[in-house]
């Protein structure tokens, strides 16, 4: 997922924390002027997906990055009746990714 984050929408590790067995404890990964937090799940706390909003100054190039690394289509970039430019994708691990930016 951190790889997804990196490479789709420009994402940048500030903060990694591996637990023993490899799994990820947590990681903060900053995506403009917004971090996002992740984690893989464990027994006491298991994963689940997911929806996320993130705002891009390219929907359509970023979906299309998202396409490109392995995310599922879930809606195609389309201009919404609230200004915006929006568009999903769902990664690997399961979690929706609504893409969205000024249709202007």
């Amino acid at each position: 997922m951190i790889e997804f984050i990196r490479e789709v929408f420009g994402g940048e590790v500030i903060l990694r924390y591996d637990r023993d067995d490899g799994t990820l404890m947590h990681a903060s990964v900053r995506v403009g002027d917004s971090t996002i937090m992740v984690a893989d799940g464990t027994e006491q706390w298991p994963s689940f997906p997911v929806w996320l909003h993130v705002y891009v100054d390219d929907v359509d190039a970023a979906y299309q990055r998202a396409l490109d690394h392995g995310g599922i289509p879930v809606q195609e970039p389309a201009n919404q009746q609230d200004g915006d430019r929006r568009a999903g994708v769902r990664d690997v691990a399961g979690n929706t990714w609504w893409i969205g930016g000024s249709a202007l």
